[in-house]
């Protein structure tokens, strides 16, 4: 009985969803407040995020293996194989699932793991890599955090008390986890939601106010992948954004 108040952080993206519709009988949002905001008020610290832009490597480097098959493909051919998939696609059916493969095989493209190292290797505070799968996260050689690594709490712990400096991990981490001192962070993968996307770069925003946090995302140019993380960011400021 009597009054409640809803707060969220992930409201829904569209008004005429099932969410939406229910959000806007039984709930309408009446008051937003950003990120920005937030900032601007000295709340949470102020942020830079960086764009990365990577070309598709065209050297087939690529080891494929189909019904018993072997052969080499380039990262640029791979992927103008399934959007050639997805242009041809029969139905809306196939064109998604044409658009998950396409997903699925950019996220294990090796470009982007070697400058995610490069970016590793060059930075010396605190960092967190936000990696795309699990075999992708232990290949860096640094302490993980995902499901399968029985080492995860402790990893987890241990970044926390800066007792070590690097943690690649999965998914973003549990919302209640604080990691002191965490000013750096690399995201492989922005995958167009701007829900993923913002819940990483929270991640960066529990610094002193006075603090700014950096935040680095990879983008194969020219590809749906600069459409992603355009939609990703739609919601940040774009003076505090910058493409390299």
């Amino acid at each position: 009985s009597g009054k409640i108040l809803g707060l969220t952080g992930t409201k829904p993206k569209y008004a005429t969803s099932e969410k939406g519709k229910m959000v806007a009988k039984f709930c309408p949002i009446l008051y937003v407040y950003t990120t920005d905001e937030a900032v601007d008020d000295k709340i949470l610290n102020d942020y830079r995020i960086i764009i990365h832009r990577l070309k598709l490597d065209t050297a087939k480097t690529m080891k494929v293996e189909k019904k018993g098959k072997i052969w080499y493909a380039s990262e640029r051919s791979t992927y103008n194989y399934w959007t050639n998939r997805i242009d041809n696609a029969s139905s809306k059916k196939e064109q998604q699932i044409m658009r998950v493969m396409r997903m699925k095989e950019m996220m294990n493209f090796p470009s982007k793991r070697i400058l995610a190292e490069k970016l590793l290797n060059s930075i010396t505070e605190k960092v967190i890599l936000f990696a795309n799968t699990q075999e992708q996260a232990d290949s860096f050689g640094i302490p993980s955090y995902h499901s399968k690594n029985p080492e995860s709490e402790d990893n987890l712990e241990m970044f926390r008390k800066s007792e070590i400096t690097r943690l690649a991990a999965v998914l973003q981490l549990n919302e209640g986890v604080n990691i002191p001192q965490l000013k750096q962070g690399i995201i492989m993968h922005a995958y167009g939601n701007e829900r993923k996307a913002a819940q990483r770069i929270g991640r960066l925003l529990r610094l002193n106010p006075k603090d700014t946090s950096t935040t680095h995302i990879l983008c194969y140019e020219d590809t749906i992948d600069e459409q992603w993380v355009i939609a990703a960011l739609e919601n940040f400021d774009q003076s505090k954004i910058t493409w390299v």
